[in-house]
C-alpha cells in the first residue's frame, strides 16, 4: 500500500513495476523514467523507494531491484554523482545512505589486478584468441569452452556468457565470488537482467571484497536480515560496506515475516 506523501514517480513505480513479469521490462521501464525526468524528481522518488526498502516493503524492494542496474552501471557514474549531490543538498538521507561514498579511489575495496593481466586464454590450436573470437565463443554451446571463458577477464565476454542459456546459477555465483576480479566484470553481473535478481548472486557480489562499494552498497538494501548479518560478520569486506549493513539491520523492523531468505527464484 502506498503511503501518503510518496512522490508521484515513486507511487508510479510501486504500482506499475509488480505488474511486469519480465525482469528486463522492469529495468527498462525504470531506466526510461530516469532518463525522462528531472534529477530532482528522480532523487525524490529514489528517496521514498529507499526508505520503504529499508523497512523491507515488498513492492519497494521490487522497484529498487529494477532501478539498481542503472544506479550500479559504471556508464551512469555521472548520474550517480549528481544524485549523491542532490541527496546531500536536499536531505534525502536514505538515498545518501544507498549511494554513500568515502574519500579515496577504492572506497576501502581490495586492490584489483593490474589491467595488463587482462590476457585472453589460448585456443586449442595454441594461439591466443582475439576479443572478437572470445565474444563469439561465449555464445556457443560447448560446455568446455564456456568453462574456460568463465575465467575471461573482459566484461564484453562476460556479458555474452551471462546471456548464454547453458550457463547456470551456480556458474554465475562462482563467477561473482571469484577473487581477485575486475570491477567491470562485477558490474556486468549486477546489471544482468537474468542473473542480477538472483539472491545467491547478489550475496556473492556483495561479499566479494574486490567488488567496488559503488556496486555492493546499493545491493545491500535487497538483502534479507540473515544475509546482512553474514556481511557484518565477514572479516574481509570493505569497512564502508560493513557499516552500511549495520545501519540497515538497525533500521529493519524488529519482526518482519517477509525478511527471510529466498528459497527459489
Amino acid at each position: 500500500m502506498v503511503t501518503l506523501g510518496v512522490p508521484s514517480l515513486a507511487a508510479h513505480w510501486l504500482r506499475a513495476i509488480p505488474t511486469f513479469k519480465e525482469t528486463q521490462l522492469r529495468t527498462s521501464f525504470v531506466a526510461a523514467d530516469i532518463a525522462s525526468h528531472p534529477l530532482e524528481i528522480i532523487a525524490e522518488a529514489l528517496e521514498e523507494i529507499a526508505l520503504l526498502a529499508e523497512q523491507a516493503h515488498p513492492a519497494a524492494r521490487e522497484a529498487l531491484a529494477a532501478a539498481l542496474p542503472t544506479l550500479t552501471d559504471p556508464a551512469r557514474d555521472e548520474l550517480v554523482v549528481a544524485l549523491r549531490a542532490e541527496a546531500q543538498e536536499k536531505g534525502h538521507f536514505a538515498l545518501a545512505r544507498m549511494l554513500r561514498r568515502r574519500t579515496g579511489l577504492r572506497d576501502g575495496a581490495h586492490e584489483v589486478p593490474d589491467p595488463s593481466q587482462r590476457h585472453p586464454g589460448e585456443a586449442r590450436v595454441g594461439r591466443a584468441l582475439t576479443l572478437g573470437e572470445r565474444k563469439a565463443l561465449a555464445r556457443a554451446r560447448d560446455r568446455d569452452v564456456l568453462d574456460r571463458l568463465l575465467r575471461d577477464p573482459h566484461p564484453h565476454v562476460i556479458r555474452n556468457i551471462l546471456e548464454n542459456p547453458r550457463i547456470t546459477e551456480d556458474d554465475v555465483v562462482r563467477l561473482a565470488a571469484r577473487r581477485p576480479t575486475f570491477p567491470d566484470v562485477q558490474a556486468e553481473i549486477a546489471k544482468s537482467a537474468r542473473w542480477g535478481i538472483r539472491q545467491r548472486v547478489r550475496l556473492a557480489i556483495v561479499q566479494n571484497p574486490f567488488t567496488p562499494p559503488a556496486i555492493s552498497v546499493p545491493l545491500l538494501s535487497l538483502l534479507v536480515r540473515p544475509e546482512l548479518e553474514q556481511v557484518i560478520a565477514a572479516t574481509d569486506v570493505p569497512p564502508i560496506l560493513r557499516s552500511a549493513a549495520i545501519e540497515l539491520v538497525e533500521r529493519r523492523p524488529p519482526i518482519d515475516p517477509t525478511d527471510a531468505p529466498e528459497t527459489k527464484q
